[in-house]
């Protein structure tokens, strides 16, 4: 919200990227669709590594609408390489 408010969210757009975390810190309505809106801009356009503890059925409480967290993590997953931490189980 702070880049977009100083006009510099563009700056993101491009190059890998690196975002930890996801769904660790609850999101206001703003910031969900923000954030949504980033990376369907960013989409097929670089890289991006995420991190998040949640599973994907969970990040409906991050993102709190349900058919933004489906098309989010529609685009996320599309070509992606996903990687569970097995040790877990």
């Amino acid at each position: 919200m702070e880049a977009q408010s100083e006009r510099r969210l563009l700056q993101w757009l491009k190059g890998d990227l690196a975002i930890d975390e996801v769904g660790f810190v609850p999101l206001s309505k703003t910031g969900a669709e923000l954030l949504f809106q980033f990376y369907a801009a960013r989409y097929e356009k670089g890289s991006m590594t995420l991190t998040s503890n949640l599973d994907f059925a969970n990040w409906t409480q991050v993102f709190k609408d349900e058919q933004m967290t489906d098309a989010l993590v529609d685009r996320l997953t599309h070509r992606a390489q996903i990687v569970t931490d097995l040790s877990k189980a």
